[in-house]
């Protein structure tokens, strides 16, 4: 519990959260069949193609495979609160659960399902041989952003999603500038109001070819890989150890990559009601993944590309 300045007078409200709010709501997805505990399945298919008809009668024969495969939700976390009796009455009840709840899951739940969105479709991508891509920040002009970004969403399958309409393209701030600037591009780039959660999240929004351009102003959560021991940071580079780096561009179809929420419990404790102290007691728990789908033909994940920069994260 921090020190509070019981001496001074205590404003009711908190400071305005000055934080970007969920970007990746679009993938989140309740329309899953639960067989276990933290497990789903998804079925695979795919089949033989047509073969020469002869016309002296018979029929070719074709083969189907069908695959059952599991996939188990692993991104387990959890926190509590006790707020003394004596706090709450003493700062004017700025330090009540209400205001905790509230600041957790701006400041902290809803950055997180960001970060690990991110991360995750990254790493994929990088198993991915054309899919993934390092670009300097340095190497981004005015001239060449909007030739670059046509070339990621042209990228070996990803015309099929795009024809689809099913691309989200997250960018860091610093395109989104160029973008803006660049002649060759003449699509009106305009702050956009998604609500989410009954909260507007504003963001920078364009397209290009009929995908939706999103822009990533809080870039902390914009990595290609994350510690998830407290929170989430960055992973530093160390001796032996690739830091994590700045995810520059990433692409994703909606119709393949999604987050799979399990569990979301909050439990809220009245004094007495508990054993953790005199005072309240707020729970929080969320057990969710993100997932990358393959394709329905050949089995083949080839829905996402990530371009990330060249410089590797240093603990300052």
């Amino acid at each position: 519990m921090p020190n509070l300045n019981y001496a001074e007078v205590w404003d009711k409200d908190l400071l305005a959260i000055l934080n970007q709010g969920m970007l990746t709501s679009p993938f989140l997805t309740t329309n899953v069949k639960w067989v276990g505990a933290k497990t789903f399945h998804f079925t695979q298919m795919n089949t033989s193609g047509y073969k020469s008809h002869s016309r002296q009668g018979g029929w070719n024969k074709g083969s189907y495979e069908q695959n059952d495969v599991p996939y188990t939700v692993t991104h387990d976390r959890d926190i509590s609160f006790l707020v003394d009796k004596a706090d709450v009455d003493e700062t004017n009840a700025t330090a009540s659960i209400k205001n905790i709840s509230k600041t957790f899951h701006e400041t902290q739940q809803v950055p997180e399902i960001d970060a690990y969105f991110f991360s995750k479709v990254a790493q994929e991508a990088m198993k991915l041989q054309g899919y993934h891509s390092e670009t300097a920040e340095a190497d981004y002009t005015v001239e060449n952003v909007y030739t670059k970004l046509k070339t990621m969403l042209a990228t070996g399958k990803l015309r099929r999603y795009v024809k689809n309409g099913s691309l989200i393209c997250y960018v860091r701030s610093f395109i989104m500038d160029l973008l803006e600037n660049c002649k060759d591009f003449t699509r009106k780039i305009e702050m956009t109001q998604i609500a989410e959660g009954g909260i507007g999240l504003e963001t920078r929004v364009t397209e290009i070819n009929g995908v939706t351009l999103m822009e990533v102003i809080d870039d902390e959560r914009f990595y290609n890989k994350f510690d998830f021991t407290d929170g989430f940071e960055p992973v530093a580079k160390a001796d032996g150890v690739e830091g994590s780096k700045r995810i520059n561009v990433l692409i994703a179809s909606l119709e393949t990559v999604k987050t799979v929420p399990k569990l979301s419990s909050i439990y809220y404790f009245a004094p007495g009601a508990h054993t953790e102290g005199d005072g309240y007691l707020y729970q929080d728990r969320s057990l969710s993944d993100t997932f990358v789908f393959p394709n329905g033909k050949d089995n083949k994940i080839d829905s996402i590309y990530v371009d990330v920069d060249t410089t590797e994260y240093t603990a300052e």
